[in-house]
Protein backbone atom coordinates (compact mmCIF):
# COMPACT_ATOMS: atom_id res chain seq x y z
CA UNK A 1 0.00 0.00 0.00
CA UNK A 2 0.88 3.54 -0.60
CA UNK A 3 1.60 5.37 2.95
CA UNK A 4 2.00 9.32 1.31
CA UNK A 5 -1.65 9.59 0.99
CA UNK A 6 -2.57 7.87 3.79
CA UNK A 7 -4.26 10.04 6.76
CA UNK A 8 -1.80 10.44 9.57
CA UNK A 9 -2.22 12.21 13.02
CA UNK A 10 1.25 12.97 14.21
CA UNK A 11 1.51 14.53 18.05
CA UNK A 12 5.40 14.73 18.77
CA UNK A 13 7.39 17.51 16.46
CA UNK A 14 9.29 20.85 17.52
CA UNK A 15 8.60 23.73 15.21
CA UNK A 16 12.04 24.61 14.96
CA UNK A 17 13.37 21.33 14.25
CA UNK A 18 11.01 21.08 11.35
CA UNK A 19 12.50 23.94 9.59
CA UNK A 20 13.92 22.49 6.38
CA UNK A 21 17.33 23.08 5.90
CA UNK A 22 17.33 25.36 2.65
CA UNK A 23 15.04 27.34 4.82
CA UNK A 24 17.02 28.15 7.44
CA UNK A 25 20.08 28.76 4.85
CA UNK A 26 17.86 31.29 2.98
CA UNK A 27 17.33 33.29 6.04
CA UNK A 28 20.94 33.15 7.07
CA UNK A 29 21.79 34.47 4.43
CA UNK A 30 19.25 37.54 4.70
CA UNK A 31 20.44 38.13 7.78
CA UNK A 32 24.09 37.39 6.91
CA UNK A 33 24.52 35.04 9.71
CA UNK A 34 27.51 32.59 9.72
CA UNK A 35 26.13 29.19 10.89
CA UNK A 36 27.79 27.29 7.76
CA UNK A 37 29.31 24.52 10.49
CA UNK A 38 25.87 23.11 11.00
CA UNK A 39 25.39 21.23 7.68
CA UNK A 40 27.11 18.53 5.96
CA UNK A 41 28.18 18.42 2.08
CA UNK A 42 25.00 17.60 0.87
CA UNK A 43 23.27 20.36 3.05
CA UNK A 44 21.60 18.47 5.50
CA UNK A 45 21.88 19.08 9.08
CA UNK A 46 25.29 17.77 10.51
CA UNK A 47 25.75 16.63 14.42
CA UNK A 48 27.49 13.78 16.49
CA UNK A 49 25.29 12.90 18.90
CA UNK A 50 22.60 13.97 20.87
CA UNK A 51 24.48 17.32 22.64
CA UNK A 52 25.99 17.91 19.45
CA UNK A 53 22.34 18.22 18.22
CA UNK A 54 21.13 19.83 20.47
CA UNK A 55 23.96 22.76 19.90
CA UNK A 56 23.22 22.39 15.75
CA UNK A 57 19.45 22.87 16.76
CA UNK A 58 19.99 25.84 18.76
CA UNK A 59 22.34 27.29 15.76
CA UNK A 60 19.88 27.34 13.13
CA UNK A 61 17.48 28.59 15.34
CA UNK A 62 19.53 31.68 15.72
CA UNK A 63 18.17 32.68 12.23
CA UNK A 64 14.79 32.71 13.50
CA UNK A 65 14.44 36.01 15.21
CA UNK A 66 10.99 37.63 14.04
CA UNK A 67 7.53 36.89 14.36
CA UNK A 68 7.96 36.70 10.45
CA UNK A 69 10.42 34.17 10.61
CA UNK A 70 8.41 31.76 12.21
CA UNK A 71 5.15 32.57 10.06
CA UNK A 72 7.48 31.72 7.02
CA UNK A 73 8.43 28.66 9.01
CA UNK A 74 4.94 27.62 10.12
CA UNK A 75 3.52 27.21 6.85
CA UNK A 76 7.00 25.87 5.01
CA UNK A 77 6.97 22.89 7.68
CA UNK A 78 2.92 22.75 7.46
CA UNK A 79 3.04 22.47 3.51
CA UNK A 80 5.72 19.78 3.61
CA UNK A 81 4.12 18.19 6.56
CA UNK A 82 0.67 18.10 5.02
CA UNK A 83 2.35 16.71 1.84
CA UNK A 84 2.93 13.49 3.45
CA UNK A 85 -0.71 12.60 4.61
CA UNK A 86 -0.98 14.18 8.08
CA UNK A 87 -4.31 16.04 8.99
CA UNK A 88 -3.47 17.08 12.48
CA UNK A 89 -0.14 17.88 13.80
CA UNK A 90 0.74 19.30 17.85
CA UNK A 91 4.05 20.93 17.53
CA UNK A 92 6.46 22.07 20.49
CA UNK A 93 6.79 26.03 20.47
CA UNK A 94 8.88 27.46 22.68
CA UNK A 95 8.98 31.06 24.23
CA UNK A 96 12.93 30.98 24.39
CA UNK A 97 13.11 31.11 21.10
CA UNK A 98 9.84 33.46 20.21
CA UNK A 99 11.55 37.10 22.22
CA UNK A 100 13.35 35.20 24.81
CA UNK A 101 10.24 34.09 27.53
CA UNK A 102 9.20 37.67 27.44
CA UNK A 103 5.28 37.20 27.20
CA UNK A 104 4.95 40.39 25.19
CA UNK A 105 6.81 39.60 22.74
CA UNK A 106 5.84 35.94 22.71
CA UNK A 107 2.25 37.35 22.10
CA UNK A 108 3.54 38.55 19.35
CA UNK A 109 4.76 35.68 17.71
CA UNK A 110 2.04 33.43 18.40
CA UNK A 111 0.00 35.45 17.11
CA UNK A 112 2.29 35.04 13.49
CA UNK A 113 1.78 30.99 14.25
CA UNK A 114 -1.10 30.93 14.73
CA UNK A 115 -1.60 32.92 11.44
CA UNK A 116 -0.08 30.68 9.27
CA UNK A 117 -1.68 27.77 11.10
CA UNK A 118 -5.02 29.09 9.79
CA UNK A 119 -3.86 29.81 6.50
CA UNK A 120 -2.19 26.18 6.01
CA UNK A 121 -5.62 24.48 7.30
CA UNK A 122 -7.63 26.04 4.51
CA UNK A 123 -4.92 25.63 2.39
CA UNK A 124 -3.49 22.29 2.83
CA UNK A 125 -6.45 21.09 4.70
CA UNK A 126 -4.31 20.30 7.79
CA UNK A 127 -4.88 21.20 11.11
CA UNK A 128 -2.06 22.49 13.71
CA UNK A 129 -1.92 22.78 17.67
CA UNK A 130 0.94 23.75 19.65
CA UNK A 131 2.11 22.80 22.93
CA UNK A 132 4.38 25.67 24.73
CA UNK A 133 7.52 23.91 26.46
CA UNK A 134 10.47 24.55 28.36
CA UNK A 135 13.97 23.58 27.74
CA UNK A 136 15.07 21.51 30.19
CA UNK A 137 18.94 22.04 29.78
CA UNK A 138 18.34 25.63 30.46
CA UNK A 139 17.30 24.85 33.97
CA UNK A 140 14.12 25.11 36.14
CA UNK A 141 13.97 28.43 36.35
CA UNK A 142 14.15 28.63 32.88
CA UNK A 143 10.89 26.84 32.50
CA UNK A 144 8.64 28.96 34.96
CA UNK A 145 8.54 32.27 32.05
CA UNK A 146 7.57 29.14 29.52
CA UNK A 147 4.99 27.77 31.63
CA UNK A 148 4.18 31.39 32.50
CA UNK A 149 3.69 31.96 28.90
CA UNK A 150 1.48 29.13 28.00
CA UNK A 151 -0.72 29.55 31.01
CA UNK A 152 -1.52 33.23 29.95
CA UNK A 153 -1.99 32.20 26.26
CA UNK A 154 -4.45 28.94 26.48
CA UNK A 155 -6.87 28.77 24.21
CA UNK A 156 -8.17 27.50 20.95
CA UNK A 157 -4.30 27.01 19.87
CA UNK A 158 -2.07 26.59 22.20
CA UNK A 159 -3.49 23.62 24.31
CA UNK A 160 -0.41 22.21 26.18
CA UNK A 161 2.72 22.72 28.31
CA UNK A 162 5.76 20.29 28.20
CA UNK A 163 9.57 19.87 28.08
CA UNK A 164 11.91 19.02 25.58
CA UNK A 165 15.56 18.78 25.54
CA UNK A 166 18.54 17.52 27.56
CA UNK A 167 17.13 15.01 29.42
CA UNK A 168 19.22 13.90 31.81
CA UNK A 169 19.97 17.47 33.28
CA UNK A 170 18.24 17.51 36.59
CA UNK A 171 15.07 15.19 37.65
CA UNK A 172 11.37 15.89 36.87
CA UNK A 173 10.65 17.20 40.40
CA UNK A 174 13.30 19.91 40.06
CA UNK A 175 10.65 21.49 37.29
CA UNK A 176 7.25 20.83 39.49
CA UNK A 177 6.52 24.18 39.62
CA UNK A 178 6.16 25.09 36.02
CA UNK A 179 3.95 22.06 35.87
CA UNK A 180 1.90 22.72 38.44
CA UNK A 181 1.34 26.17 36.91
CA UNK A 182 0.19 25.14 33.65
CA UNK A 183 -2.02 22.35 35.51
CA UNK A 184 -4.02 25.01 37.03
CA UNK A 185 -4.45 26.73 34.34
CA UNK A 186 -6.32 23.89 32.68
CA UNK A 187 -3.09 22.83 30.19
CA UNK A 188 -2.96 19.22 29.50
CA UNK A 189 0.91 17.70 29.94
CA UNK A 190 3.30 16.19 28.25
CA UNK A 191 6.68 15.29 28.80
CA UNK A 192 9.99 13.97 26.83
CA UNK A 193 11.22 11.08 29.37
CA UNK A 194 12.61 8.07 28.73
CA UNK A 195 14.77 8.22 25.33
CA UNK A 196 18.04 8.17 27.59
CA UNK A 197 17.10 8.54 31.14
CA UNK A 198 15.45 5.09 31.59
CA UNK A 199 12.35 3.39 33.67
CA UNK A 200 13.67 5.73 36.34
CA UNK A 201 13.38 8.89 34.52
CA UNK A 202 9.62 7.77 33.01
CA UNK A 203 8.47 6.63 36.51
CA UNK A 204 9.20 10.36 38.34
CA UNK A 205 7.93 12.22 35.33
CA UNK A 206 4.86 10.42 35.48
CA UNK A 207 4.36 10.83 39.51
CA UNK A 208 6.85 14.22 39.94
CA UNK A 209 4.53 16.35 37.10
CA UNK A 210 1.44 14.02 36.44
CA UNK A 211 2.15 14.06 32.92
CA UNK A 212 -0.74 12.27 30.37
CA UNK A 213 1.40 11.59 27.70
CA UNK A 214 5.35 10.69 28.06
CA UNK A 215 7.79 11.61 24.62
CA UNK A 216 9.94 8.80 23.30
CA UNK A 217 9.31 6.59 26.91
CA UNK A 218 10.69 3.97 25.39
CA UNK A 219 13.34 3.40 28.62
CA UNK A 220 10.05 2.01 29.91
CA UNK A 221 10.24 -1.32 27.70
CA UNK A 222 12.13 -3.84 29.59
CA UNK A 223 10.15 -2.40 32.98
CA UNK A 224 7.23 -4.44 33.48
CA UNK A 225 5.78 -2.88 36.66
CA UNK A 226 6.71 0.27 34.84
CA UNK A 227 4.39 -0.89 31.78
CA UNK A 228 1.52 -1.88 34.20
CA UNK A 229 1.63 1.65 35.81
CA UNK A 230 1.93 3.39 32.52
CA UNK A 231 -1.49 0.98 31.38
CA UNK A 232 -3.01 1.62 34.82
CA UNK A 233 -2.61 5.88 34.71
CA UNK A 234 -3.60 5.81 30.61
CA UNK A 235 -0.44 7.41 29.87
CA UNK A 236 -0.01 7.78 26.05
CA UNK A 237 4.14 7.55 24.25
CA UNK A 238 4.98 9.88 21.94
CA UNK A 239 7.00 7.53 19.85
CA UNK A 240 9.21 8.68 17.47
CA UNK A 241 11.39 5.60 15.79
CA UNK A 242 13.78 7.21 13.42
CA UNK A 243 14.98 10.05 15.74
CA UNK A 244 16.02 6.82 18.02
CA UNK A 245 17.38 5.26 15.33
CA UNK A 246 19.38 8.28 14.11
CA UNK A 247 20.79 9.26 17.54
CA UNK A 248 21.68 5.74 18.85
CA UNK A 249 18.80 5.50 21.61
CA UNK A 250 18.35 2.24 19.95
CA UNK A 251 20.71 -0.12 17.71
CA UNK A 252 18.71 0.19 14.64
CA UNK A 253 15.21 -0.53 13.91
CA UNK A 254 14.99 -4.19 14.48
CA UNK A 255 15.84 -4.03 18.06
CA UNK A 256 13.34 -0.70 18.49
CA UNK A 257 11.00 -1.36 21.32
CA UNK A 258 7.49 0.12 19.69
CA UNK A 259 5.97 -3.30 18.79
CA UNK A 260 7.28 -4.48 22.53
CA UNK A 261 5.23 -1.87 24.29
CA UNK A 262 2.56 -1.92 21.73
CA UNK A 263 1.87 -5.53 22.22
CA UNK A 264 2.41 -5.23 26.05
CA UNK A 265 -0.73 -3.04 25.67
CA UNK A 266 0.99 0.50 26.24
CA UNK A 267 -0.80 3.02 24.14
CA UNK A 268 1.87 4.08 21.44
CA UNK A 269 1.77 6.82 19.07
CA UNK A 270 4.40 7.80 16.03
CA UNK A 271 5.53 10.88 15.09
CA UNK A 272 8.84 12.29 13.02
CA UNK A 273 10.45 14.53 16.19
CA UNK A 274 12.37 16.62 14.38
CA UNK A 275 12.26 15.46 10.64
CA UNK A 276 14.82 16.99 8.66
CA UNK A 277 17.32 16.18 11.25
CA UNK A 278 16.57 12.63 11.21
CA UNK A 279 16.15 12.13 7.14
CA UNK A 280 12.12 10.96 7.97
CA UNK A 281 8.76 11.98 7.44
CA UNK A 282 5.62 9.72 8.56
CA UNK A 283 5.57 8.16 5.27
CA UNK A 284 8.83 6.87 6.42
CA UNK A 285 8.37 5.80 9.75
CA UNK A 286 4.75 4.14 8.20
CA UNK A 287 7.06 2.52 5.36
CA UNK A 288 9.34 1.45 8.10
CA UNK A 289 7.09 0.03 10.70
CA UNK A 290 5.70 -1.91 7.95
CA UNK A 291 9.24 -3.02 6.86
CA UNK A 292 10.30 -3.82 10.52
CA UNK A 293 7.80 -5.02 12.44
CA UNK A 294 5.08 -6.49 9.35
CA UNK A 295 2.06 -3.81 10.44
CA UNK A 296 -0.41 -3.61 8.41
CA UNK A 297 -3.57 -0.79 7.56
CA UNK A 298 -5.68 -1.86 10.35
CA UNK A 299 -2.38 -1.09 12.45
CA UNK A 300 -2.15 2.18 11.70
CA UNK A 301 -5.34 3.12 11.45
CA UNK A 302 -5.51 1.83 15.30
CA UNK A 303 -2.09 4.24 15.63
CA UNK A 304 -4.42 7.15 14.40
CA UNK A 305 -7.46 6.02 16.65
CA UNK A 306 -5.16 6.46 19.51
CA UNK A 307 -3.40 9.46 18.52
CA UNK A 308 -6.35 11.13 18.02
CA UNK A 309 -8.32 9.93 21.27
CA UNK A 310 -4.99 11.55 23.05
CA UNK A 311 -4.26 14.81 21.10
CA UNK A 312 -4.61 18.11 22.76
CA UNK A 313 -7.37 19.65 21.45
CA UNK A 314 -11.04 20.87 22.18
CA UNK A 315 -13.84 18.02 21.30
CA UNK A 316 -15.39 19.93 17.90
CA UNK A 317 -11.74 19.07 16.47
CA UNK A 318 -11.46 15.73 18.19
CA UNK A 319 -14.39 14.46 15.98
CA UNK A 320 -13.86 16.30 13.11
CA UNK A 321 -10.60 14.82 12.66
CA UNK A 322 -11.95 11.30 13.69
CA UNK A 323 -14.74 11.48 10.90
CA UNK A 324 -11.52 12.57 8.16
CA UNK A 325 -10.11 9.16 9.50
CA UNK A 326 -13.21 7.02 9.29
CA UNK A 327 -13.92 8.33 6.07
CA UNK A 328 -10.62 7.41 4.81
CA UNK A 329 -11.09 3.71 6.43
Amino acid sequence: MSFKSFPKVELHTHLEGCAPPAFIRGLAREKKIDIGGIFDADGGYAFRDFDHFLKVYEAACTTLQTPEDFRRLTLAVLEETAANGVIYMETFVSPDFCGGGDLAAWRDYLAAIVDAADEAETKFGITLRGIVTGIRHFGPEACKPAARCAAETKGRFITGYGMAGGEMVGRPGDYAYSFDLAREAGLNLTCHAGEWGGPSMVRETIRDLGVSRIGHGIGAADDHALIDEIMEKDIVLEVCPGSNVVLKAVSGWPSHPIAKLRDAGVKVTVSTDDPPFFHTTMTKEFEMLQRTFGWEEDDFNALNRTAIAAAFCDEDTRERIGRQLEETQ
